[in-house]
C-alpha cells in the first residue's frame, strides 16, 4: 500500500493551487496527502468499519497520533471534498457581482469539471467509470460516512445562512435566510444524483459533464425563481 495505485484527488479533496513552500511544509502536504490515498484504497478493498486508523498508519509508516494530527476523525480520512466546498461558499458565495445561485453553480461547475477532467484522463474509462460508482458506493453503504456527510451539510447550511445575512441584512435564523441556504446546499446531492444516473448512459467525459450540468441547472432555475423574493432587509 506504500505506493500509490489511484490518483483519488478528482474524487475526494481538490487541492487549491499550491503556494510557495518551504521542504517541511511540502513534506507536510505529501504525508496527507499518503495518508488520505492509502486509507482510501484500503477502505474500498476492504470496507471502511473493516480497516482500523492504526492499520493505516502502519502502512504509511507513522503513530496512529500522526493520522489524527492531519485528520480529526476516520471519516475525515476519505470525506475532506466537504472541507474544500467550505472554504468555496466563504469566498464565492460573498461575490456581490453573482448572484447566489450563480455563486453556488460556479462552486459546483468547478467540483464536476475536476471529476470528468479525471475521468477523460484514464486509460480505461469503463474501469474508471466503474471505480468512481465503487466510492460512491462506499459512502452509501457506510452508516458512519452517511451521518459524516449529513454533519457536514448541516455546517454548509450555517456557512450559507451567515452569507447570505451578511449579503441581505437579515439574521442568520431568519426563515428565509435559513430556506434559501438549505435549497442552495441542496444542489449538491443533485450533482451526485445526475452523476451516479448519467454515468453509465454517456459514453464520454465530456457528454457526462453537459448532461449532469443541465440537471444541475433545471433545479437551479427553480431555486433562483424563489430567491428573487428573497429581498435584503428593510
Amino acid at each position: 500500500m506504500s505506493q500509490r495505485t489511484v490518483d483519488w484527488t478528482a474524487l475526494r479533496r481538490r487541492e487549491s493551487e499550491p503556494a510557495p513552500e518551504g521542504l517541511r511544509e511540502r513534506k507536510k502536504r505529501q504525508l496527507r496527502q499518503q495518508l488520505s490515498d492509502t486509507a482510501t484504497e484500503m477502505f474500498m478493498e476492504r470496507g471502511f468499519d473493516a480497516v482500523r486508523v492504526a492499520e493505516i498508519a502502519d502502512a504509511c509508516g507513522v503513530s496512529e497520533k500522526t493520522v489524527f494530527n492531519y485528520f480529526p476523525t476516520k471519516e475525515s480520512l476519505v470525506l475532506d471534498l466537504g472541507e474544500t466546498t467550505l472554504d468555496s461558499l466563504r469566498t464565492t458565495l460573498t461575490d456581490a457581482g453573482l448572484s447566489p445561485v450563480q455563486a453556488v453553480l460556479e462552486i459546483l461547475s468547478d467540483e464536476l469539471a475536476a471529476i470528468t477532467s479525471w475521468l477523460a484522463a484514464q486509460d480505461d474509462l469503463t474501469q474508471a467509470k466503474a471505480l468512481f460508482l465503487r466510492f460512491g458506493m462506499l459512502t452509501w453503504s457506510t452508516p458512519s460516512l452517511r451521518a459524516y456527510q449529513r454533519d457536514m451539510a448541516d455546517r454548509q447550511v450555517a456557512v450559507a445562512a451567515e452569507v447570505l445575512a451578511g449579503r441581505t441584512g437579515r439574521s442568520p435564523e431568519e426563515p428565509e435566510t435559513q430556506i434559501a441556504a438549505t435549497a442552495l446546499i441542496g444542489l449538491w446531492p443533485i450533482q451526485f444524483q445526475a452523476l451516479r444516473r448519467h454515468l453509465n448512459r454517456t459514453r464520454t467525459p465530456e457528454q457526462l459533464h453537459d448532461a449532469v450540468s443541465v440537471d444541475v441547472q433545471r433545479a437551479a432555475r427553480l431555486i433562483d425563481a424563489g430567491l428573487n423574493t428573497f429581498a435584503p432587509s428593510t
